[in-house]
Order: structure tokens, then C-alpha cells, then sequence
């Protein structure tokens, strides 16, 4: 079967920032301004005060269509115009098999357009991961399975999830998750007895901004506590400084957000810098998140995919990726389900603490129509 057409949807969509904080893709206050994109308070990034991503739309000749999307928190446009201008032109009119050995190769061709001009990484990334997941989408309808069954037989049709942003902890005891993650701003020990209040497991994001000189004996301050795990905690492109880190602390380092493929991860799997991986499906894709994983259970490392801003797509590819992986969880942030859900015909759900996995072919979500 050919694939007819390519499509690309930049998505900007307003969103109530106050209500968003201490979660994902908006973890604190952001500095005063009139632009859309504003510097954190606390973290080393811009951000965003809209939702932003980038929807993938793959059309077959017979009229099947597959969606996939892009982790696009800012700029979405730009993974567009990527697709758009090097991966649109060497898909549309070629045959698609929709096996997942069919789906490699073109992983590798998409890979292959600029990979001698360094483009390995960032913006070529997330849009090739946009499309794989369509693919994926459109393998899984094409034999009329979940893609987790393409992935894995015999597949979980449930995922625990934890909870990630807690801005109360009295809330937190009354909501049934056992599981849960915390932001570090700028107020470490209050972070810290918030891990010690909280039920069950608690993990600490640092989003990359421990300070240097006192990393050690903050993080101790973890180990005392019993934390979970310490999610980025250093600069992202040091992987001795995280390796140095995690041979000092009982804590498990967990990394993986900020990188796109297995050879990315590389010498942070040699370096021992982590022992969970979090691979993010809107800049790894499904190909490429498998052989994270693959790599990261060579290591003996558990494997959690990191979620954040992302609509029905790229939400249903981490939780099809997660049971196939063996993921023992999958994050949960409620701010991202509710706006996902808002365009899809039958949502995201959860009973209890679990998540429900789609089992509908392919993804098993559908964007409502005339929405994209």
C-alpha cells in the first residue's frame, strides 16, 4: 500500500497556567513579559505559557490514516517544516508494508537525510519521531492490533501510573496513587520533607539544576529520606558528573528526557550515570524508545517513559510502549490527560490508579473530527 499524503498540524492552544504548575511543561512561575515564551524562575530553559505541539497526519492510498506527534513544547513549527520540506518528500508515493521491520527501514531513511550533516539529534529527532508513531499507528490498524501487540504478545492491558506534581500533600494521601513526583524549585529541605510526608514512593524532578557544589549532600539528604528516584539532577550533557553522582548516593539517578537515541544515551550507559531510563516517545518515537530499552535492560536499568506535554498520540505511544517494554509505570501528569482527551473520541482513562491500555487497532485513539 502507498502512502498517499503527509501532513503536518502545528497545535498552539491556550491553557490556564496557574492551575499547570508543578507539572509537566510548567513546573513554576515564569518571569514577567508579553511574548508566549519566558524564562523559568527557577530552571534554565524558556517555556511556554500556551500548549504547544506538533501533530503528524500519514494518509495510505486506500484512505487509512495514522497520527503521530512531535514533543513540541516549543516552536512546533519548527518539527513542521522539517516534515514538511526532507521526510514528506521521500515518503509520499512509496510502499508501506506496515510491519515493524518495514517501519525500521524507514526510520533509518528518515534518519539517513542529514545524519552525515549532523543532524542526529533536537528538531530532526522529534519530527522523525512524529511520523514513526504514525506508522506505528498505521501498522497496528492495518493488522488490526494494538501497537503493543505488535511490540509483544501477550502485552498488560493495564499501567500503573504515578502521579506526577503533587502541589498538596493532604490531597495527595486521599487520591488512591501510591506512586508520585516532585518538582525541586529553589527550596531543597522543602522538597525533601515533602518526600518524607507523602505515601509510598516519591521521586524528586530537578530538571537539570542541583547546585554544582552541594549535589552530594543534597541528594544524601535524599537517601536519608528514602526517595524513589532523583530525575535529572545535573547539567544534561555530563554523563561523568551523573555517574560520579550515582556511585555516591543510594538514590537511583533517572535521566533520559533530554535525548533522542541509543547513541545519545551511550556513554551514559557506559559511564553507569543512571539506573532508570526515561525515554520520551514524542522525541524518541516508538523505533527508537524499544532500543532504549532494549539497551537499558542489557544494563539491568528499569525503563519509564517520561510524558509531558502531548495530546492523544504521543500519550497513547508511551502507554503502548510501556506494556510492551515491561514498564512496571507510566507517569501521569492530569493537566496533559485532560487536554488530550478534549480532542479525542474516546479518552485516555484511568480506574483507580491505573491506566487503561488502548486497545483499539493501532494507537486506539482517534482525534475528534474536523479538529485537525
Amino acid at each position: 500500500m502507498r502512502i498517499r499524503k503527509v501532513e503536518t498540524f502545528p497545535v498552539r492552544l491556550p491553557r490556564d497556567w496557574d492551575s499547570s504548575l508543578g507539572m509537566a511543561g510548567s513546573p513554576n512561575e515564569l518571569a514577567a513579559g508579553q511574548g508566549d515564551y519566558r524564562w523559568s524562575k527557577d530552571y534554565p530553559a524558556l517555556y511556554s505559557t500556551m500548549f504547544e505541539t506538533a501533530l503528524v497526519k500519514v494518509t495510505l492510498e486506500n484512505g487509512l490514516v495514522g497520527w503521530g506527534e512531535s514533543q513540541a513544547p516549543l516552536a512546533p513549527e519548527v518539527a513542521c517544516t522539517i516534515i514538511d520540506r526532507l521526510l514528506r518528500p521521500i515518503l509520499e508515493g512509496q510502499e508501506f508494508e506496515g510491519t515493524r521491520a518495514d517501519i525500521e527501514i524507514w526510520w533509518h531513511r528518515m534518519y539517513s537525510t542529514m545524519r552525515v550533516r549532523g543532524q542526529t539529534g533536537g528538531f530532526m529527532l522529534d519530527a522523525i519521531a512524529g511520523v514513526d508513531i504514525a506508522l506505528w499507528d498505521l501498522a497496528g490498524k492495518m493488522a488490526r492490533k494494538p501497537v503493543s501487540a505488535l511490540l509483544t504478545a501477550g502485552s498488560p492491558r493495564r499501567m500503573r501510573a504515578y502521579l506526577s506534581g503533587v502541589p498538596d500533600v493532604a490531597a495527595a494521601r486521599d487520591s488512591g496513587f501510591t506512586e508520585f513526583k516532585v518538582y525541586y524549585e529553589s527550596n531543597w529541605p522543602g522538597v525533601v520533607e515533602k518526600v518524607a510526608a507523602l505515601p509510598g514512593k516519591v521521586a524528586v524532578d530537578a530538571l537539570w539544576h542541583m547546585p554544582l557544589r552541594e549535589e552530594q549532600a543534597f541528594a544524601w539528604m535524599l537517601d536519608k529520606a528514602g526517595a524513589w528516584f532523583l530525575e535529572c539532577p545535573l547539567p544534561p550533557e555530563d554523563p561523568l558528573a551523573h555517574a560520579d553522582l550515582q556511585r555516591a548516593i543510594k538514590t537511583p539517578i533517572a535521566i533520559g528526557e533530554s535525548y533522542r537515541t541509543h547513541w545519545e544515551l551511550t556513554p551514559f550507559f557506559q559511564a553507569g550515570a543512571m539506573r532508570v531510563v526515561q525515554p520520551d516517545l514524542g522525541r524518541c518515537g516508538i523505533t527508537e524508545a524499544t532500543r532504549i530499552a532494549d539497551m537499558a535492560h542489557a544494563f539491568d536499568m528499569e525503563v519509564l517513559p517520561h510524558v509531558s506535554i502531548a495530546m492523544g498520540p504521543q500519550l497513547a505511544a508511551a502507554l503502548h510502549f510501556a506494556a510492551a517494554a515491561g514498564c512496571r509505570w507510566c507517569e501521569f501528569n492530569p493537566k496533559v490527560v485532560e487536554m488530550a482527551n478534549r480532542f479525542l473520541k474516546d479518552p485516555v482513562r484511568l480506574e483507580g490508579a491505573e491506566y487503561l491500555i488502548p486497545q483499539g487497532p493501532g494507537l486506539g485513539v482517534e482525534l475528534t473530527g474536523g479538529a485537525f
